[in-house]
């Protein structure tokens, strides 16, 4: 084997692992590669800016603008509460009444302001239900996944995968190309969200759930000193005095005691762990029977405020990251007590001084509206459990200005390759994101000041860095091996077992690392199977974009499924549980249809 192709090798698997183990953001760990493999010579300077360059990424920052544009004013937040039905029915028939026009939107917006604007929504609908909102939030964030893969927008992969066709000289996608694929997957994916959704999913099935088993809430409390709740005996977890929530737990002096035990009663400086509504929050405050943890921490101005529990997720820009609370001082800088932690379907609540902060973990804070206001558009945290309380005060002419704007670019990128040029310039879908995107600036639609905000930079840089790396991998000739490898133990069986490889591969990428730079490292392997087979390779780069999109199985893999994990409490085995046989059947259409449609 060729040294440079030795140094590949061991480059990527060093990534690979620093980007399974999370050392460092995804943008750093791939630039970091790539100027490595720079530096050693296996590509020049000017191939590893090339990816900096790539027209696909470019589109997918000016699309994050057009998307920051449609959030901000709060047309989605809109249709969400209009779009979720008014009353309780068969789960199934709920299932597709939210995922199918959630589909819609993520076909032509990028997905993760979707999940964003709808999961706190969601779970505010799911509580005036009585329904538990870990029934419909992982469907959000798959619908979402379902409805990108039908355009050329829908997701940042397909543009990837578009941009280095393009690169080689190759004719991209049209806007509604991998449709042909991507819809039938949806339809697939929708009806089994429908049908095994209310079986699979966490959370008691809504014709079995009695009241007390929609709380969402919890409440740590200590009880006061003389406080009528000492000497009384937790019946089935209620006591006379608490009758609006359950004890969950009872801890004393470090021990965790029996609720069950008829021997069990209250004594003072007792730790309870309360659950139930939102609205109980407000009658814990003023009880004079128990105390809320972490209101000692406020100041006396604060405390005198309308005070509410608040579930905020923390994004990759949060500045606390890699740091314990107690060293960060989250009241310092943002007037917010953290009273617990959600992380990987567990609610942390000991020694949270001492914790140290993650991406995706949610915090429950104790703060009051004003937290609301200033954070709630941020990209310090993905989203608020009471977002959509605080009015953003747009207007409705500049909501239909917006959806104008959107709709209109949509049409152009459709239609734009039937158009003549302008002088040198195609009219293709980044000739229209571009000129929407300035226009929702020049508008306000998008404030002046927040349009470097709204783009997602890491992801910018994890694109244009695997697209060095990518590069890398043809100049060495790693991406000829793995091709060769491949088709020489598929040899007897064509081009359909390599199509099946390059998904599986894909795939597994995806699930481990990240999805654009699964597409792009995978890229250069497909389009080498194609030349040595002396085939068209184009269906092979349809299925890297279904793969690539098609991450269910792991919280990881997409950045919707994080978001959702800590606030539905989901554990990582309740995503294998719904998302592989999700993976499966996106997998067996893929491999129906593009061969399909696609000839070899």
């Amino acid at each position: 084997m060729p040294f440079e192709a030795c140094v590949v090798l061991i480059v990527i698997a060093l990534m690979v692992v620093a980007l399974i183990k999370e050392l460092v953001r995804p943008g750093m760990i791939l630039f970091s590669a790539m100027i490595l493999l720079m530096v050693m010579g296996v590509i020049s300077t000017d191939e590893a800016l090339s990816g900096f360059s790539n027209r696909g990424m470019i589109t997918v920052a000016v699309l994050f603008i057009v998307s920051e544009g449609i959030s901000l004013t709060g047309a989605l937040r809109f249709t969400a509460r209009m779009i979720l039905p008014k009353r309780r029915k068969a789960i199934h028939w709920l299932y597709l009444q939210i995922a199918l026009p959630i589909s819609f939107f993520s076909a032509f917006l990028n997905n993760t302001p979707v999940v964003v604007i709808f999961a706190p929504i969601i779970k505010n609908w799911s509580e005036k239900l009585q329904l538990p909102a870990s029934k419909f939030l992982m469907p959000l964030s798959y619908a979402a996944i379902l409805g990108g893969m039908c355009t050329l927008i829908g997701t940042s992969t397909n543009l990837v995968v578009h941009g280095l066709m393009l690169e080689n000289g190759m004719k991209g996608f049209s806007m509604f190309e991998l449709g042909k694929v991507g819809l039938p997957i949806a339809i697939a994916g929708l009806l089994y969200i429908a049908l095994m959704g209310g079986l699979l999913l966490p959370g008691k099935r809504a014709k079995h759930m009695t009241k007390n088993q929609f709380k969402e809430y919890f409440y740590d409390v200590y009880v006061t000193e003389k406080s009528r709740l000492i000497g009384q005996k937790p019946v089935r977890g209620f006591l006379p005095d608490l009758r609006t929530v359950k004890i969950e737990k009872l801890v004393r002096n470090g021990k965790e005691y029996n609720l069950e035990d008829e021997e069990t009663t209250i004594e003072e400086n007792d730790k309870l762990l309360l659950r139930g509504t939102s609205e109980t929050f407000y009658d814990l405050m003023n009880s004079p029977y128990v105390k809320l943890k972490g209101i000692d921490n406020m100041d006396e101005s604060l405390k005198n405020k309308k005070l509410k529990q608040v579930e905020a997720v923390l994004a990759p820009r949060f500045p606390g990251l890699g740091q314990t609370i107690g060293d960060f001082d989250f009241y310092h800088h943002y007037q917010a007590v953290v009273m617990a932690i959600n992380r990987n379907g567990e609610r942390i609540t000991d020694n949270i001084e001492n914790i140290v902060l993650q991406e995706g973990d949610t915090v429950i804070l104790l703060a009051t509206e004003q937290f609301i206001k200033n954070w709630s558009e941020s990209k310090i945290f993905y989203l608020t459990s009471y977002i959509g309380d605080v009015s953003n005060g747009t207007n409705k002419n500049k909501k239909i200005l917006a959806a104008v704007i959107v709709l209109l670019m949509v049409i152009g990128a459709t239609i734009g390759e039937h158009l003549p040029p302008i002088g040198p310039n195609r009219l293709d879908m980044f000739w229209f994101a571009s000129l929407a995107a300035i226009i929702m600036v020049w508008t306000s639609i998008v404030p002046h000041q927040r349009y470097t905000k709204a783009i997602s930079w890491d992801v910018l840089i994890t694109i244009a860095a695997s697209l060095g790396i990518s590069k890398a991998m043809q100049n060495s000739g790693v991406a000829e091996l793995i091709a060769s490898t491949a088709i020489s133990f598929s040899q007897n069986h064509g081009p359909i077992v390599v199509l099946a490889t390059i998904y599986i591969l894909t795939n597994i990428f995806t699930e481990l690392i990240t999805n654009n730079a699964a597409a792009a490292l995978v890229f250069p392997i497909a389009l080498a199977a194609g030349q040595q087979m002396g085939v068209d390779p184009k269906p092979f780069f349809v299925a890297i974009c279904m793969a690539s999109s098609a991450s269910f199985s792991t919280p990881i893999g997409y950045q919707t499924n994080l978001i959702i994990q800590s606030i539905g409490n989901y554990k990582y085995t309740d995503f294998v549980k719904i998302g592989l046989p999700l993976n499966i059947i996106a997998f067996i259409v893929s491999l129906t249809v593009i061969p399909f449609l696609w000839s070899f």
